[in-house]
């Protein structure tokens, strides 16, 4: 891995999306001797999805700190780190554990701005995996990032692509507010090349990744490959999906949804959280509400079912939204 090809007159390198993650974290130990990682087994283990394999022997126990497995004290502690002058990387193995630390991120890293009168910013960044398709079972496979984007304070990205998971870290770290950067655990062995003339990504501004005409399937993270596998199912049939990766889920960029809205007059939104009080359904009010007379169709969205997420391999599937399940969300739109 990490062979380099020419792309015109630019390198680009070939990787993995957990590669390019690790290259981000390796560039900003490098850049700043403010930065250091901390989480459950990030060190002598190199994380539980190998991101971090090979950093503390390159940076030392000072930088690549093993924590005890307690979410609330070592988030806790970044967040302390972060009000110190550091700028702290915290590493939280699944989503489903953030919920142990959910008082630390909500009532004080992304309050304490506010309620210091501005006086006190918290720059940290917290990674942790999301998402199921891997037989991890109802513990540690749901996608509860929306749950996040619903707090005021904090900023929640989405990377699902290669040049996003390489360069994401580095605009987070630069934010004086908490970041929370969710990556899916069904990416990580996606490889693919990186844009070699690509060296720093906004955080603010979603992308369209598929240009299309008839319908727009708007999503984010892991469910992007399914809706591009969708997109290219449609065109056999001659219908023509703009894919929209949101890459930000708060906030959300209202505009490049919208536009895409105007140029199709229809809309799939696909979101691997639970329909109910989802991420999905912010999208399709914020369509509504500022997009309505664009439409040409009701508005439809695929989710994940409404259970704990399954172990069983045929039902973990079916719960999940999938190709198939967009393509035909997608006909039902333009029908």
């Amino acid at each position: 891995m990490n062979t380099r090809q020419s792309a015109g007159t630019a390198e680009a390198t070939r990787t993995t999306y957990r590669e390019a993650l690790r290259e981000g974290l390796r560039e900003a130990l490098r850049q700043d001797d403010r930065v250091f990682l901390m989480g459950e087994d990030v060190g002598r283990y190199g994380g539980c999805f190998g991101v971090s394999l090979g950093l503390l022997e390159e940076f030392g126990p000072d930088r690549i700190r093993d924590t005890p497995l307690s979410e609330s004290a070592f988030v806790g502690a970044g967040i302390g780190a972060a009000l110190g002058g550091m700028r702290p990387v915290v590493e939280i193995m699944t989503v489903n554990f953030s919920l142990l630390a959910l008082d630390q991120i909500m009532n004080n890293a992304a309050t304490l701005l506010h309620m210091s009168g501005g006086q006190l910013n918290v720059p940290i960044v917290i990674r942790m995996t999301t998402g199921a398709g891997r037989q991890l079972a109802a513990q540690h496979s749901h996608s509860l990032e929306g749950w996040y984007a619903h707090i005021p304070g904090i900023r929640v990205l989405t990377p699902a692509t290669l040049d996003d998971a390489r360069h994401m870290l580095a605009a987070a770290l630069a934010d004086p507010d908490p970041v929370l950067l969710f990556e899916h655990g069904s990416l990580y062995n996606a490889e693919g090349v990186l844009d070699g003339t690509i060296d720093a990504v906004g955080l603010d501004s979603a992308s369209v990744r598929r240009p299309g005409t008839d319908v727009s399937v708007i999503t984010y993270g892991g469910s992007l490959p399914k809706a591009l596998a969708a997109a290219e199912t449609l065109a056999e049939d001659g219908i023509s999906a703009e894919v929209v990766d949101l890459r930000s889920l708060r906030p959300l960029d209202d505009a490049t949804v919208l536009e895409s809205v105007a140029r199709t007059h229809r809309a799939v939104i696909v979101d691997e959280g639970w329909r109910s009080g989802s991420i999905s359904a912010e999208v399709m009010a914020r369509i509504t509400e500022q997009s309505f007379y664009e439409l040409d169709a009701p508005l439809r969205r695929v989710c994940s079912q409404e259970v704990p997420m399954p172990y069983a391999r045929q039902l973990e599937e079916a719960a999940l939204p999938q190709p198939a399940s967009i393509v035909a969300a997608a006909r039902k739109a333009v029908a």
